[in-house]
């Protein structure tokens, strides 16, 4: 099994997964990491690294992307777009049978709330949410690849978290500490989130599940922990989590889609590369409400998570309570 983007905290886990159960692993990242297995070191851009490490390969799970809201239009599309069609060349290369492309439910996430829905339609065409863009079209990509030798299954984890995550823990935390941290609308709105050994688990099902004619074939899958709270319950339990006392301000969610708007524009102007506070895509994210129905994933993947929201927060507070080391917030 070839895992891309074997570094990140989803990557990793699904590596330790399938490791776990007697599968071979090859791993390609940039940097090595500390599994004992086999891996490539390289960047997904370059097509014959991506080839090198599919070869002898049954199944991919390409994780590799930039993630964040720092960059530019080329940076996302040339490691998300052209590196997901790296993954496709390679697998038809070498004939690697399955995919499992890892998603965002943000391709789907136009600024309206997303109440009980299913997987929706990749939305392509706006602007400023490069992440979301370069995703959605990878996405669209990778579907198009599907043929009677190649099958190909998109997982979409909704917000994922747990020890050692520096996308959503480290970026709270660390907001946090530093009194920095906002409730859009009051932190009202309805999320569900995953945790991530379920994510892991919906990505090796997945992986399971993709052989021909299976009906979860072509399709693109959200899942979650299926306990959608409001997003102020969850931010302030990481924090309670984490030791850090926390009294966050509230920020209409109006207000911050305004301010979301300039800061995205003047920001790089000053900052250049550091990561604004507020743009009007993580507004539209933290503001409105977005909880996914489970029941595709569950008739398709014969998936269900097996860890709720407060045991993984336990499971945080006693990783912090161990001494966690400090987290860099690097995509």
């Amino acid at each position: 099994m070839l895992v891309t983007g074997g570094t990140s905290l989803l990557a990793r886990r699904c590596a330790e997964t399938l490791l776990a159960r007697g599968d071979e692993v090859v791993l390609l990242q940039r940097h090595r990491s500390p599994l004992d297995t086999t891996q490539v070191l390289g960047d997904v851009r370059d097509p014959e690294v991506v080839a090198r490490a599919a070869t002898g390969c049954d199944a991919v799970i390409h994780a590799a992307a930039k993630v964040g809201v720092v960059g530019t239009f080329e940076e996302y599309r040339s490691i998300n777009v052209d590196g997901t069609a790296h993954v496709v060349a390679a697998a038809r290369r070498h004939d690697v049978g399955r995919i499992v492309h890892v998603s965002t439910p943000s391709v789907a996430h136009a600024g309206h709330s997303l109440v009980g829905v299913a997987a929706e339609p990749p939305v392509v065409g706006r602007k400023n949410a490069w992440y979301a863009e370069s995703k959605a079209m990878a996405e669209q990509l990778v579907m198009a690849a599907v043929s009677d030798s190649l099958a190909v299954v998109a997982i979409r984890p909704h917000l994922v978290w747990g020890p050692g995550d520096t996308q959503l823990v480290g970026r709270i935390v660390q907001r946090a500490r530093a009194g920095r941290l906002a409730l859009i609308g009051g932190g009202a709105a309805l999320v569900d989130t995953t945790y991530i050994d379920n994510a892991a688990s919906a990505l090796v099902a997945a992986l399971d599940a993709a052989t021909p004619g299976a009906s979860c074939v072509g399709r693109a899958y959200v899942v979650a922990n299926g306990e959608p709270r409001p997003i102020r319950d969850l931010l302030l339990g990481i924090c309670r989590a984490a030791g850090v006392a926390v009294t966050p301000r509230r920020v209409p969610l109006r207000a911050a889609l305004v301010a979301g708007s300039l800061v995205e524009r003047a920001w790089p102007l000053r900052h250049g590369d550091e990561e604004p506070p507020l743009t009007r895509f993580l507004a539209e994210q933290l503001g409105t409400a977005h909880w996914f129905d489970p029941r595709p994933a569950r008739d398709d993947l014969a998936w269900a998570p097996t860890v709720s929201i407060d045991d993984g927060l336990q499971r945080l507070a006693d990783w912090y309570a161990a001494g966690a080391p400090p987290m860099s917030t690097a995509s």
